[in-house]
């Protein structure tokens, strides 16, 4: 066991939000040293799985493969989008199908092997599969994919070709049951994933959505994967012109639309939750009332701003060591634990991968990122969300659960940016009685969620401080355990 944790918080704020087991307190600025209140005899609603990410645990034609790190994390959805990215050979339509004027009847017209390769360690890692239809984003000058098809109907044939390998076995294929299949990326972000219109992708969308689901009703069809949806006035979406006219073409000529997808990049990890209700709001506005919501791109934007493509050199390592460092584990834990709250139903974290964005460097190793989301997973551990309560100020989250058997109680708590500051963690009540096995794991510049503290306690010793030098990630367990455990 090594010396207690650096006992460190964070501000954070108030009012106190209570939903599905997540506390965000937000308060106005206040001086005074802040208190956590646990109480786990208070139930209050179910943990939900929200770290989905995108793309597989293969990399660089699987001279890289992370399947070991990937499967601690227990994923519930990788959306596949971008993979093999900048040189894609995998998932996208033309690597799929290369001759459009090939037969899309015909099993010798595609090209499924790679993809089948790719896909299968997600499958074996119990993760389940939003498979994207179209092309990964081209960043170079010449466009060679990111164009409308010639033929809206074949390209709609093509999509069921896959669908029929993947769900079917169709073509030496397989039976995996991938129940979510979206139309395109960000077809508003021209040139670099849509060369056409507006109207163009709104009929591709038309014309293989209605194909699928006359054809496969139960799956779940949607789009457009909109990476710009609107301004956020207040609690209100006002829809910018091009997702305005998809949800107007779409009710308007009756095209299903079971899950609308969205994206997010910001320094705020509490403006996805806030999103996610104005855009339930305009979903249910325009008579989608049943359609759900997906985020399935979202991550770190250090200081709100893009450098990716306008900086060289050193400028660029540190914005994606920021991305990947101790700033995006505390905001990815702070933007997991707000969009408990929130009113969507799937959330993809861009990437699982070793992508620039990946929880993984390009050698394969896990970047403290992967440690939020291990975290995360840990919480899990414990789904029955319990109360917790308390004054901390300026940008901390917390989230408390406990397990059905109540045996085991896990406090998750991040800070991303504020002054240091003592914050007390008091247990105010506990199902069962004895001793407590008393667990503390932290994850900042210096640690990767490490076990900094692992003592017995009695039962009336529930009690303890802690200082965060943001960013920070706390994670918390206490456990039944017998008299003389050690």
């Amino acid at each position: 066991m090594s010396s207690g944790p650096t006992r460190t918080f964070i501000r954070g704020f108030i009012p106190l939000a209570v939903l599905g087991g997540v506390f965000l307190m937000q308060a106005a600025d206040t001086a005074c040293a802040s208190e956590i209140v646990v109480d786990a005899t208070s139930r209050i609603g179910t943990i939900r799985p929200l770290h989905g990410v995108n793309n597989g645990p293969l990399n660089f034609g699987e001279m890289v493969d992370v399947s070991a790190w990937y499967r601690q994390l227990d994923i519930p959805l990788a959306r596949l989008h971008d993979c093999e990215w900048p040189n894609p050979d995998i998932v996208d339509i033309h690597a799929i199908f290369p001759d459009m004027q090939a037969d899309a009847s015909q099993p010798l017209s595609y090209r499924f092997s790679r993809t089948d390769d790719y896909i299968r360690p997600i499958v074996e890692a119990g993760t389940g599969i939003v498979y994207r239809l179209g092309e990964s984003i081209e960043h170079t000058r010449r466009k060679y994919h990111v164009v409308p098809p010639g033929d809206y109907a074949k390209w709609a044939d093509v999509c069921i070709g896959i669908i029929r390998h993947y769900n079917e076995g169709w073509a030496d294929g397989h039976q995996y049951g991938i129940r979510y299949w979206e139309i395109w990326n960000e077809p508003e972000n021209r040139p670099v994933m849509w060369t056409g219109s507006d109207e163009d992708y709104y009929r591709l969308y038309a014309a293989s959505a209605k194909a699928i689901k006359n054809r496969w009703p139960r799956l779940m069809v949607g789009g457009p994967s909109a990476g710009a949806q609107g301004r956020l006035i207040g609690d209100r979406m006002e829809p910018y012109p091009f997702v305005k006219g998809f949800l107007e073409f779409c009710r308007d000529n009756k095209v299903p639309l079971d899950f609308f997808s969205w994206h997010t990049y910001t320094d705020d990890p509490y403006l996805y939750a806030k999103k996610a209700r104005a855009i339930r709001r305009l979903l249910d506005e325009y008579g989608f009332t049943k359609t759900e919501s997906h985020l399935n791109e979202w991550n770190y934007l250090p200081d709100n701003e893009w450098i990716m493509s306008a900086e060289q050199g050193v400028a660029r390592r540190q914005w994606f060591e920021r991305i990947g460092g101790a700033e995006g584990a505390a905001f990815l834990t702070c933007a997991l634990i707000d969009l408990q709250t929130a009113p969507v139903d799937v959330a993809n974290y861009y990437s699982g991968d070793t992508n620039w964005f990946g929880l993984f460097d390009r050698y394969g190793l896990p970047r403290k990122t992967f440690y939020a989301m291990k975290a995360f997973r840990m919480l899990l551990d414990t789904p029955a969300g319990v109360k917790a309560s308390g004054v901390p100020e300026e940008h901390l989250a917390v989230c408390a659960g406990i397990n059905e058997e109540q045996t085991s109680l896990t406090i998750l708590v991040s800070s991303l940016r504020a002054m240091n500051e003592d914050v007390q963690l008091k247990i105010s009540a506990l199902p069962w009685k004895g001793p407590v096995r008393w667990e503390v794991f932290r994850l900042d510049a210096r640690h990767s969620l490490e076990r900094v503290l692992n003592e017995v306690r009695d039962a009336t010793v529930l009690v303890d401080k802690y200082t965060f030098e943001a960013p920070c990630v706390l994670l918390v367990r206490l456990s039944q355990t017998e008299s003389g455990d050690e």
